[in-house]
């Protein structure tokens, strides 16, 4: 680390170099390596106080003392060309971060793994006779099966795959010493979506609502591109303009990326990219192993795949002459990462896009308000695509008033927890608060005509809470200010949180009460009584919980598809994207959830959220239908959705936003203060609050300091400040606090959240 004082004499032979860590520090720290200094982006081990870490080169250095040496230099070619470590350094700048944590963040998987290597035993010499054969074998007989079982397997195989049919590696070495065979170090590539059908054909044809706005983005290419919102109903045939824009894009030499929120889109976008462009694609997600992602990333870097397809992280593949960014379901929450760097990939995207030059098209059904004011304000284009392809037309919304059939609870008790060992096989009716007699009926008819049905509850889980009916105490999670969610399948009190977990409560932690019932609903309860009122229905579950595995979103949405589930349960992550022609039903078990969450997007995450279920509906030949069960169904969210009136939606919720002051028409951040101790957390809080209104006098406006919704969170008392004004004023004060508020100690810390998505 650079220490202080006069600069001492330069070593002859060796460049000084500042390197970016990644730790939460915005410094960068001056190192010695020995002969000329390496390209930025280049990453190197270097030694940290009393350990080792990697970093990155950021370019050359000045002589200061104290100066310690580069142990290692880590690349013979950057990892990182500058297209890339200019948008890091510009992600570091406007999401105040250090631009370590930055690199760390876009570099994930090559940083821990390696090619996968394996030895290869081809014929270079045939032989072509019977009597050419005996001469050169002679009575090495194994040596002539190995060569013969080469020749049969088109003249090569892995050492490893003879060793399996018994022949020994020096039967490998007599072949070789004979001038037969050549063994060679293979690199394997480890692709996932290999063996994965694609279908056959052409694929669909534009429409001329499709061309249309196809015309419009082709002219940007190769003039400066631009940023484009598309703006189309369900259905409307969104992924076909993304293929033909990127066909556009490779007949001019170039290569694309294309961003999806979740990775249970991610097989059946694949498929339809790999029918159009074959092993052009490539794929980058989170639920990939580091070694499937190190060869993705290798790939699209040399030149080798030239699309990218991946959720938010895959924002910074390596893609050569990029000439166009694909963001779809552009307004989905997903896109935001929840830690440093709290960047948003749509944002980004938009970013690398107009830096590159490229075209940036962002897609939605229910596009972001800050996108939609941007194509208001004319900063995007936007393109609009009001049909329905084939002449489809959008699901008839039915809704269904919850009030009306009584008072229920919030969901049905139990006197203590439900055991699924004793648990009753069957019921003649569920709770009316669940499934409604018209949902049931209209159940039991697609079931009758053989066709699907999604079934959405944004809530896992069996029962929301556990409540004593003594005193009113509710089990709270040990870390977390939050109620623990009962999971029946694992018979466990879990938080959704941090993920502790207890045992079912047998009595009250307050008063000791037996009095105890397990109130609200979740997607495992709502399975259960699903199974249980229509026997013989094929039910699935897809939610957070049985999506663990590598392959369980893809395993559950082939089973879809093919026509082995009935009914899909899920929360949020079926609600988008997926494209099944024989759903022709869509219920929304509560569409209230969410929706008087204190967060001032609490409306317009549910109208996305019911809009974008209610488009599963109907895609194919076969009409849709949509049933809404609500306590409001007065609501202007609920109205909007039953009448697909995106529009009137915004010009009501844009409405809501101006009094008092919310984005898009004014900009915001978070600064998040944390501490164990509840007293610390108010008193560092209050401590900041009191530093930025002297600081900046005020310009940003500053609401706070309050507790956070949730105060307490993995074991940290939480509060905030909000700060809402212009975009350079809300840098200004985020970078004061980074770079001059006196540290808080290191009991307290300080987060901060540029253009928040999450208020809770």
């Amino acid at each position: 680390m650079p220490g202080s004082g006069a600069a001492p004499t330069p070593v002859p032979g060796s460049s000084l170099v500042r390197v970016a860590l990644p730790l939460p520090l915005r410094r960068l720290f001056t190192y010695r390596v020995a002969g000329p200094p390496p390209a930025a982006g280049t990453r190197v081990r270097v030694p940290f106080r009393n350990r080792t870490r990697t970093g990155w080169v950021m370019g050359p250095g000045e002589e200061v003392r104290g100066v310690r040496d580069v142990l290692a230099v880590l690349d013979s070619r950057p990892p990182f060309g500058g297209e890339l470590l200019d948008l890091a350094r510009w992600i570091a700048e406007y999401y105040v971060a250090p631009v370590g944590m930055v690199l760390r963040a876009m570099l994930p998987a090559p940083a821990t793994a390696a090619p996968r290597r394996r030895q290869v035993a081809r014929v270079v010499r045939p032989i072509g006779t019977l009597a050419e054969l005996e001469g050169v074998f002679g009575r090495a007989k194994r040596q002539r099966e190995a060569f013969e079982r080469l020749l049969e397997a088109g003249g090569g195989q892995a050492v490893a795959a003879l060793a399996e049919q018994g022949f020994s590696r020096s039967v490998v070495r007599g072949l070789e010493a004979k001038g037969l065979i050549r063994v060679t170090d293979d690199v394997v590539v480890r692709d996932p979506f290999r063996d994965e059908p694609v279908g056959e054909g052409n694929g669909p044809v534009p429409t001329a609502g499709q061309r249309r706005v196809l015309r419009r983005m082709a002219g940007t290419l190769g003039r400066g591109g631009g940023t484009f919102l598309l703006h189309g109903v369900t259905s409307s045939g969104k992924t076909l303009v993304y293929i033909e824009l990127i066909r556009e894009v490779l007949g001019r030499g170039e290569g694309a990326l294309v961003l999806v929120p979740e990775i249970a889109l991610t097989p059946q976008t694949v498929a339809r990219f790999r029918r159009a462009f074959g092993d052009l694609v490539a794929v980058l997600h989170s639920g990939l192993s580091d070694g499937e992602r190190f060869d993705a990333w290798t790939q699209l870097r040399s030149g080798e795949k030239r699309i990218a397809i991946g959720a938010r992280s895959a924002v910074f593949a390596p893609v050569t002459s990029l000439g166009a960014v694909v963001v779809d379901e552009e307004h989905d929450g997903s896109y935001k990462q929840s830690e440093s760097p709290r960047y948003n990939a749509r944002d980004v995207a938009v970013v690398r896009a107009s830096r590159t030059g490229s075209v940036c098209l962002l897609g939605s059904a229910t596009p972001s308000l800050e996108s939609w004011a941007n194509a208001q304000s004319g900063k995007y284009t936007l393109l609009e695509l009001p049909d329905r392809v084939g002449g489809g037309v959008l699901p008839e919304v039915r809704v269904v008033d919850l009030r009306s059939r009584g008072k229920p609870e919030p969901g049905p008790t139990h006197p203590s927890p439900p055991d699924s060992a004793t648990a009753p096989s069957t019921a003649p009716e569920p709770p009316p608060q669940i499934v409604s007699p018209p949902l049931l009926d209209a159940l039991r008819q697609r079931l009758a005509r053989k066709e699907q049905t999604i079934l959405l509850l944004n809530r896992r889980g069996y029962a929301s809470l556990s409540l004593c009916r003594s005193c009113g105490d509710v089990m709270e999670c040990a870390h977390c200010s939050v109620s623990m969610t009962l999971h029946r399948g694992r018979r466990r009190m879990i938080c959704h949180h941090c993920g502790h977990t207890a045992p079912p409560p047998r009595k009250c932690a307050r008063c000791g009460s037996t009095e105890l019932s397990f109130r609200g609903l979740g997607t495992e309860q709502v399975e259960r009584i699903v199974l249980e009122s229509l026997p013989g229905a094929r039910v699935a579950r897809m939610d957070v919980d049985t999506t663990r595995g590598k392959w369980s979103h893809r395993d559950i949405l082939a089973r879809v598809g093919a026509g082995a589930v009935d009914i899909l349960v899920g929360t949020q992550m079926i609600a988008k994207g997926l494209d099944f022609h024989r759903v022709t039903l869509v219920g929304v078990i509560n569409a209230d959830i969410g929706l008087h969450m204190p967060d001032f997007r609490s409306c317009e995450r549910t109208f996305q959220l019911l809009s974008q279920v209610a488009g599963r509906a109907g895609r194919g030949r076969l009409p849709g239908e949509v049933i809404i069960q609500t306590y409001v169904p007065d609501h202007y969210v609920v109205r909007a959705a039953v009448a697909h009136d995106y529009r009137g939606f915004v010009e009501r919720e844009l409405g809501a936003r101006t009094d008092p002051r919310y984005p898009p028409g004014v900009r915001m951040a978070r600064i998040l203060v944390s501490s164990r101790a509840q007293s610390e957390a108010l008193a560092g809080a209050e401590s900041l609050g009191a530093w930025l209104r002297g600081r900046i006098r005020g310009h940003p406006e500053i609401l706070g300091p309050a507790p956070a919704p949730i105060e307490k969170l993995h074991d940290r008392f939480r509060w905030h400040l909000l700060l809402r004004g212009r975009a350079a004023e809300i840098g200004r004060a985020l970078q004061a606090v980074a770079d001059d508020y006196p540290s808080p100690g290191a009991s307290v810390r300080l987060s901060l959240d540029r253009d928040p998505l999450d208020l809770m």
